[in-house]
């Protein structure tokens, strides 16, 4: 089967086919650093980081990059308020921000992150390029994009124009249009700024501000990737206007169409039915919940949702990914310190063929847009068959449990969980004796010693009993 994918910008689901052999260039739109990053970011940031795990699975180069928006209103106004520069503010948080993503696996696998700031060339020439073909415009020591002329300026969004009136993004007096946008912001006293010279009506002219927000992605994208790429990501909430904006200031620069082959957007996790947002106070950040709950957890609940639907976000749901993320390590724990037996028989034959079944449903379900929610619950199926087959069977042979073990390690890896090894350390010596031990009560039907010992290791050792019809199995807790 086919990676097939929901591109927003066509409204339907499409083979996935990289513009250069199975070569991927995909651009995520990253953080703007001026306090620290939420679970929003987090569902956002873990889904491509899935997303981009699949496609170096199946065999696809990727090259996966974000931005760090490292100039912008909001650091400028943070920074006033706790008495810092803007560089010292977006530098602390930036800092916090990049440590979040190595803790929930995310910054581990994004190729490069680039600062807008390194790309202010970059961007003088994109304006310049806009200006010669007169998309752009100059006001009062700001450029503006001229969105009348590009003709498909909601093709992304599917909004009508006539809508555009009602939001007033960037509001100016003198603008041709209240939805035009700003490519290049004058400016203001206090205000980090750079100065840059463009050629306006054959006349050189000096600017001092900094760039609009839209312009920094797309520059950034045309020095890394070139004039197009294959897949821009993000929250569903930037289609409009800052991915809007991104089509058509890169297309209109650069002459060539789709800037962006497939669009991909991620659904917002919501508190109470309400955006989970900074600007409305109501957010939690990623760093207070991993005080609390497992990284692993964190990423397991993320994908157990489709990526293009939001998410209503409780702590309970937290406690329940919790409980799986625990479920599924105390099975990997019993398989690999299962007795292993010599023959393999029937059955033994029956739980490969069931793992194999897995290994192709799994991968149909991502082929299928990255269905992550049905393949994670695949995933906890084939592990409720691995249990089974442990508890009523008295081994399995080497080759077997090697072989099922990388199959769930290779499946679960793709979702950034099961990472751990701690159940890899043999028993100690002392804990062997009170298994065999409390063996010895449950034949002589003491059943009350022998709790005692399972209680002891349990409070001491931190490692569980679980009796079976063929003797007795054991697995270490999760470690957090």
């Amino acid at each position: 089967m086919s990676l097939k994918v929901f591109n927003t910008l066509s409204r339907s689901e499409e083979e996935f086919i990289p513009m250069k052999d199975k070569t991927v260039k995909m651009f995520v739109c990253g953080q703007t650093p001026y306090d620290d990053a939420h679970l929003g970011h987090a569902r956002n940031y873990i889904i491509f980081d899935v997303i981009a795990n699949w496609l170096r699975h199946e065999g696809y180069k990727v090259t996966y990059v974000q931005n760090i928006t490292d100039i912008d209103d909001k650091i400028i106004n943070k920074a006033k308020e706790k008495n810092m520069t803007p560089e010292e503010l977006e530098r602390t948080y930036e800092k916090r921000f990049l440590e979040d993503m190595e803790t929930i696996g995310v910054k581990q696998g994004v190729t490069e992150y680039l600062r807008s700031h390194d790309y202010i060339d970059t961007i003088r020439y994109q304006i310049q390029m806009l200006l010669d073909r007169d998309y752009a415009y100059d006001l009062d020591g700001d450029i503006y994009f001229d969105v009348d002329k590009f003709k498909d300026y909601t093709k992304l969004s599917g909004m009508k124009l006539e809508e555009l009136q009602k939001h007033r993004i960037e509001p100016k007096e003198g603008k041709k249009n209240v939805y035009d946008f700003a490519l290049w912001k004058a400016a203001k006293p206090g205000e980090p700024s750079w100065e840059i010279e463009l050629i306006i009506r054959a006349k050189t002219k000096k600017f001092i501000g900094r760039p609009g927000w839209h312009i920094e992605d797309t520059a950034m994208t045309y020095k890394v990737f070139g004039p197009q790429y294959d897949l821009h990501g993000g929250a569903s909430e930037l289609i409009f206007p800052h991915h809007t904006n991104e089509i058509a200031q890169a297309e209109a620069a650069f002459g060539k169409k789709p800037f962006v082959k497939y669009w991909v957007h991620v659904g917002v996790l919501n508190i109470n039915n309400v955006k989970m947002s900074k600007s409305l106070k109501n957010f939690i950040t990623i760093r207070d919940t991993l005080k609390k709950y497992d990284p692993e957890a964190l990423r397991l609940l993320m994908v157990s949702s489709n990526y293009r639907k939001e998410i209503n976000y409780t702590d309970n749901m937290m406690k329940e990914s919790e409980k799986k993320l625990n479920y599924l390590y105390n099975t990997l724990n019993m398989l690999y310190n299962y007795p292993e037996i010599k023959e393999k028989d029937k059955d033994e034959d029956e739980i490969l063929a069931k793992i194999n079944t897995f290994s192709t449903e799994f991968t149909d379900l991502m082929n299928a847009n990255f269905n992550t929610s049905v393949a994670l619950m695949r995933l906890i199926s084939a592990m409720t068959q691995i249990r089974q087959y442990l508890e009523s069977h008295e081994g399995i042979t080497k080759e077997s449990k090697s072989y099922i073990l990388s199959k769930i390690s290779e499946y679960a890896g793709i979702f950034g969980i099961l990472k751990k090894d701690f159940y890899k350390e043999p028993l100690q010596k002392e804990v062997k004796e009170l298994i065999q031990k409390r063996d010895s009560f449950r034949k002589d039907k003491n059943f009350e010693e022998a709790d005692k010992i399972r209680k002891l290791i349990k409070d001491n050792y931190k490692i569980n009993l679980e009796d079976t019809e063929y003797g007795t199995v054991w697995y270490k807790d999760r470690e957090k």
